[in-house]
C-alpha cells in the first residue's frame, strides 16, 4: 500500500507542478502537453538461471507534460502503460520450450531535458513503476501447444524504480520521434536469495505535442 501511495504521489504531484507552471510560464516558453507511443524491447539482467534471456516486444503509450525551467532545459514528467519482461527457452526431456514473460506497468517517468538543438533533445531522469499484471506464457516448440499462466503478481516485487537515457527529434513543432534506455535498480522477485533480477528496456516511438 505504501509503494501503490508513493506511485500515485509522484503522479499527482508532477501534474500538479505542470498545471501550475502553465499559470507562469511566459508566452513564448509555454508548458505544452502531448501523447506518445511506440515499441519496447525489453529484457531482464542476467542471474543465475538466466543465461538464456532474450529480448521481448511490447508497447508503450501515455500521456506527457513538457515544462520549460530555462532557455535550453525543461522537466518531461510522463504517464505510461509499458510492457517489460522478456524470453527464455530451455529443453525439458527431448522438448524444447519457450517461456515469455509479460510484466505490465503503469509507469511515471521524470524526464529532465536539455535542447541540444533547436529540434533536438537529450535527456535523463528517474522512473517509477508500479506493475498492474504479470502472466507467464509457455509453449512447447515441438507440438506446438502452450499455455498461460495466472496473474502472479503477488509474488513480484509490484515498485519498479529505473533510471532513463534517451533522445528525441521534433521534425515539425508537433511532431517528433524519441528514443530511451531504461536500467531497472529494483529487484524484480519479492524476497530474491540469488542474483538480483531487473527490467531493462529499450524504448522507441512517436510523440505528438498539443499547441
Amino acid at each position: 500500500m505504501k509503494k501503490l501511495i508513493l506511485g500515485l504521489a509522484v503522479t499527482a504531484s508532477s501534474l500538479a507542478f505542470a498545471q501550475t507552471t502553465t499559470a507562469t510560464a511566459s508566452s513564448s516558453n509555454p508548458v505544452t502537453f502531448g501523447v506518445k507511443g511506440g515499441m519496447n524491447v525489453s529484457s531482464a539482467t542476467k542471474g543465475s538461471g538466466l543465461d538464456d534471456n532474450k529480448s521481448k516486444i511490447g508497447f508503450n503509450a501515455g500521456v506527457f507534460a513538457n515544462i520549460p525551467i530555462a532557455s535550453s532545459f525543461s522537466i518531461q514528467p510522463e504517464v505510461i502503460y509499458s510492457q517489460y519482461g522478456n524470453k527464455t527457452e530451455y529443453t525439458v526431456l527431448g522438448n524444447k520450450y519457450s517461456t515469455s514473460s509479460h510484466l505490465d506497468y503503469v509507469a511515471v517517468p521524470v524526464m529532465f531535458q536539455y535542447n541540444a538543438l533547436p529540434n533536438l533533445y537529450l535527456e535523463a531522469g528517474p522512473e517509477f513503476g508500479l506493475m498492474v499484471s504479470a502472466k507467464n506464457k509457455i509453449k512447447n516448440e515441438t507440438n506446438g501447444n502452450s499455455t498461460t499462466s495466472d496473474n502472479y503478481k503477488d509474488d513480484l516485487n509490484t515498485f519498479n524504480v529505473g533510471i532513463g537515457i534517451g533522445a528525441g527529434y521534433y521534425f515539425t513543432p508537433n511532431f517528433g520521434v524519441t528514443a530511451r534506455y531504461v536500467a531497472g535498480l529494483t529487484d524484480i522477485v519479492k524476497d530474491n536469495p540469488g542474483d538480483a533480477i531487473r527490467n531493462n528496456v529499450f524504448q522507441v516511438g512517436l510523440a505528438y505535442k498539443f499547441k
